[in-house]
């Protein structure tokens, strides 16, 4: 049902200053719900070039786990459209969109609270193993040794990339708020996305930890080459991170654009952030 007649160019500029026009990784085309007589989103359209970072701000109830969850296909929209790598996927279900390669996080990360962080990263990675037969396993035989010994790769490798070695053998229930989100960022990175939806991952957690979180979402990019849309209240953070800020309020997109120039936009001021510096120095200055 998509209403558009060709995959959707999105403009990405590069470190350099190179202007790429490519492909989306993903879009919302027009895209809209109602909640009986609340309009969560409003026509809301949106491209996200391959490999870009891309911020979403806006107060509470503006629409932007509403948004998240249409795109996931948790919550399917009123009209509209949601495209994957140039593919109407309007239809499909979460679990199909994930299969082709859309990650999605939380606010409150559930993860099972007696397994370690190497076996909850492990768990994720069950739909990678080729040899699922009982017997072989039993047997121990050379398919499920490679198997197992591929997942054993992939959870290093993972852990390594998030900077996990120090918590590898401690128990989930064990960790800090912002160590599971961490670890839950693993767990969606096991799935190998192309494009991966972070629900606010600074909220709960400390500050140092926020501090890290910047750094360790570029790195993120840069060793997968995923897109990425962050819902985040942390202004200092979001701006760090994000090379377009989206600001959205009562379910539409009011501004979008370079991070400095949505954070003063007057209407993004008036709607959200008062004084944007304000803003900005309360959440913690980072470089």
């Amino acid at each position: 049902m998509s209403t558009a007649a060709a995959p959707v160019r999105a403009v990405r500029t590069t470190t350099e200053g190179a202007t790429l026009d490519t492909t989306a990784a993903l879009v919302a085309v027009d895209v809209t719900r109602s909640f009986g007589g609340i309009r969560a989103l409003n026509g809301v359209s949106l491209a996200i070039a391959p490999g870009e970072v891309v911020g979403v701000i806006g107060p509470n109830g503006a629409g932007k786990t509403t948004l998240f969850d249409v795109l996931c296909g948790f919550t399917s929209c009123d009209s509209g459209a949601v495209e994957l790598g140039g593919v109407d996927v309007s239809s499909l279900t979460p679990d199909a969109r994930a299969r082709r390669g859309l990650g999605r996080s939380f606010q409150d990360a559930r993860l099972f609270p007696a397994l370690t962080v190497e076996e909850a990263i492990a768990v994720s990675l069950e739909r990678w193993i080729e040899v699922r037969n009982p017997v072989s396993a039993a047997l121990h035989l050379p398919g499920v040794f490679d198997a197992e010994e591929k997942v054993r790769a992939r959870v290093d490798e993972l852990i390594d990339l998030l900077g996990l070695e120090a918590f590898r053998t401690k128990f989930v229930h064990e960790l800090s708020t912002g160590t599971r989100r961490i670890v839950d960022l693993a767990r969606i990175l096991a799935q190998r996305p192309v494009v991966v939806l972070l629900d606010e991952p600074s909220s709960g957690i400390a500050q140092r930890e926020t501090e890290a979180l910047g750094p360790l979402l570029l790195r993120v990019r840069e060793s997968l080459g995923a897109s990425l849309l962050v819902i985040e209240h942390d202004m200092a953070l979001v701006s760090f991170v994000s090379e377009r800020i989206v600001a959205m309020d009562q379910g539409g997109v009011i501004a979008a654009g370079a991070p400095d120039d949505v954070l003063h936009d007057p209407g993004v001021i008036a709607s959200y952030l008062g004084r944007a510096e304000q803003v900005i120095a309360r959440s913690g200055l980072r470089t």
